[in-house]
Order: structure tokens, then sequence, then C-alpha cells
């Protein structure tokens, strides 16, 4: 950890040790839930330490650690947290789920609890939920102009399957959103069944999907596809049925946009597979696939130029510092960035269309390693080749080039 990074955590740490000492766990929340929101951090985590409760921020995929908490506020910090959520207070020994509607910074804001036991005691983990308010246009996630171009030629078609997919906190939702806010039209009519429901659009039917009553995906899409939907959005495929239904809706005049965890755009075939779908189902439904990552940007505050050795211009696929059209940057840590030099997250993307020449691939049940072949050929930029652009374009370094995708390398 360099002095910047230190520096801004002791700034925060202070804040709330100063506090802890003298008022209450509900006022020590509220200033967490606060600043959390100000640092722009998607989670909290209250993890339960021998000696008492180690608080973290997630902020921009990386989590920090705040402050520790002693252990005479543990139990009452956990229990203020779940009394806000609306959770059993009294039950330690079974894994939880609430919701927390705060006000904070003049803006109602929703927060997703999670909870369970550990040898240690109760853990907690509090998802953050956006801004209602806030959208992210197609235009805006990071997308070449080439990839959108095709994302919104897939857009126009009146049915077929549009899905994007990656691990778990890459993006996946947003990128449906954008979608969504460009096919949100008065002549159409739109439904989501999602859970939970990230954002609230205007104009758009969405249904929270609740597990606990039986009204999971599958029943819930089998109750909208008698709807006259246009679109439908289903917030993640997780089994073969859900995948089957979608498959034969988007075949029967509907589009459907939905997320599935898969490591790259031709993994997404194997699965499908896997999932028992007919290779002709697979060929004809899926129209477009967008795999896509977060990476984290450079902050603008504190960015500097260097000069790369000759590893770092091979990994870029370039032989001489010459050949560079601008600089590249890195950033030093400051007050701005939480000390990391980052700053924000854009999405690095591969867009795979179905092309005919796919499209017999898939018939002819070529493998997904020959298919993502085919893709390239055909003109798709891959995550590495994306990501390799945003270093070019000093939005990114290497160095987060090789955490996003180290798995892919």
């Amino acid at each position: 950890m360099n002095e910047s990074t230190r520096y801004a955590h002791n700034a925060l740490r202070e804040e709330i040790q100063s506090l802890s000492d003298v008022v209450a766990p509900a006022k020590l929340i509220d200033l967490l839930l606060e600043r959390a929101f100000q640092n722009r951090a998607t989670d909290i985590h209250f993890d339960p330490l021998p000696s008492g409760l180690r608080i973290r921020l997630r902020v921009d995929g990386l989590l920090h650690d705040i402050i520790n908490l002693p252990e005479a506020m543990k139990n009452q910090v956990i229990s203020r947290l779940k009394l806000m959520a609306n959770m059993n207070i009294t039950e330690h020994r079974y894994a939880q789920d609430g919701r927390i509607s705060v006000t904070i910074l003049e803006n109602n804001r929703d927060i997703r609890v999670g909870g369970g036991p550990t040898i240690y005691g109760e853990r907690l983990v509090l998802r953050l939920m956006p801004d209602q308010k806030s959208f992210s246009k197609l235009s805006e996630l990071g997308l070449s102009d080439d990839q959108l171009n095709t994302v919104q030629k897939a857009l126009e078609f009146p049915y077929g399957m549009i899905l994007s997919v990656g691990p778990v906190g890459s993006g996946k939702t947003t990128t449906l959103y954008g979608c969504l806010e460009q096919l949100n039209l008065p002549e159409k009519s739109l439904a989501t069944i999602e859970d939970p429901v990230e954002r609230k659009m205007m104009g758009i039917n969405q249904i929270q999907a609740e597990p606990n009553i039986d009204f999971g995906f599958v029943e819930a899409l089998k109750g909208l596809l008698r709807q006259d939907p246009n679109v439908i959005m289903i917030g993640e495929i997780r089994d073969s049925e859900t995948a089957q239904i979608a498959s034969r809706a988007s075949l029967t005049g509907i589009l459907a946009l939905s997320t599935l965890h898969a490591n790259d755009s031709s993994s997404v075939v194997g699965i499908f597979r896997e999932f028992g779908i007919k290779p002709l189902f697979v060929a004809d439904s899926i129209r477009c696939i967008i795999a896509q990552r977060l990476i984290r940007k450079i902050c603008d505050h504190c960015q500097e130029s260097f000069d790369p050795d000759e590893v770092m211009l091979a990994e870029l696929g370039l032989s001489s510092a010459s050949e560079l059209d601008r600089p590249l940057v890195r950033g030093t840590g400051c007050d701005q960035c939480f000390g990391t030099g980052y700053l924000g997250r854009t999405g690095i993307f591969e867009v795979m269309m179905n092309t005919s020449e796919i499209r017999s691939a898939i018939l002819h049940g070529k493998s997904p390693g020959e298919i993502r072949e085919i893709s390239k050929q055909g003109g798709m930029l891959t995550l590495e080749d994306c990501a390799r652009q945003k270093v070019l374009n000093g939005e990114t370094t290497l160095n987060e080039f090789h955490r996003v995708l180290a798995t892919q390398m």
C-alpha cells in the first residue's frame, strides 16, 4: 500500500473511529452508508473476527479495509443492520436475506442485505444498488464503434435472443438496461423478470421473482408469455428449463434479453448444449452474444505519462515506442481515487453476431473454440483486443489488463 492509499484510507477510518467511541450504532451506520455511496462503493462487508468486526468497502471491484470495530460493538452493529433490513434478529443459525431503503444524499437508495453464520459470529454483506435516476446508455459503456453498431443492429430484429455473459460483477445487467432503454418505445410492450429489480424504468413492466413462494424465473416467464410482450428481459438463465422456454419464446416473435455466466461469447454454445437445447434451436434463437468484463480506468487527477519497456511494448503488439499514437499513462494515487491510481470503471467487450458461418458451425457441432476462431476471422474483437486498445488509448493500464483477464490468457 503506497502513502497516498494509506492517507485516503486513514481519512475515512479516522472519521468513523472518532464517532464510534461517542455515538450509537445507528448514527455510525448512517455515516458509513453515506460515505460508502460518496466513494462509489458497490458493497460493504461486515466480517466478524475473534476480537471484533472488520468493515470493508468494495470500490471499483476491489475491497478496501476501513476499520476494525471492537468486540463490544460487534453484536450491536449487526443487530442494528438486521433490524433495518427486516431480518430476524433472534436467528443466528441460518442464512438470511433482507432489504434496506434509505435516503442518502437526497436520493432514495436500496440496499440488499445477505447474511449468515461464521465461527466468529454473524457476517453481513450489503449490496448498494445503483441510483434509480442514473442510467447508462449503450454508447457510454465502453463498446467500440463497431461493437456498438453490431449490438444496435441486433436490437432492430423483432425476435431472437440477445445474451450478456460474464462472471458475477461484470456489468451484465447494466448492459441489458442499456438495451432496454433503447427498446423502450410506446408501440412496444416490454417486461422484465428480475431477482432483484435493480433499477426502476418507466414504461417497462418489471416483475420481481420470488423463489421462496415458488415464483421463480420459470414460473414468472410462463405467465409473462401469455401477456403479449414484444420484448422480455430475464435477469439470468440459471437452468435448462429457463433456457428452453426463453429460446422457444425467441422463435415465436419475441425479442428475449438475458444474462448468463459464461467465460466468453462462444462458450454460450457449449452451455446451451449442456442445457439440452437442440442445435437447431441454438442456431436459430441466438441473435447476438455480448461477453464483457469491467476494467478500472486511470484516475484523471493523478495520471502521469511514462516510457514503456520492451516487454510492455511486446504485450501491446508493438516493436518500438515510436509506434505509439500517444504516450502511455498510469495513475500515481491521490485522494480522489482512494489512493489506487484508478477512478471509475469501463467495460471491455466481445460481441459475437450470429452470422451464417456461425449458424452453420453450431448446426455441425463445432466446438466453442472453433466457433470463436470463425468469429475472429469475421472481424470480432476479443476481450483481450478491446482491453489492449484501452491501454493504448490511455484509459487503463497493462497491470489492470492482466488482473482482469488473467484467466483468459
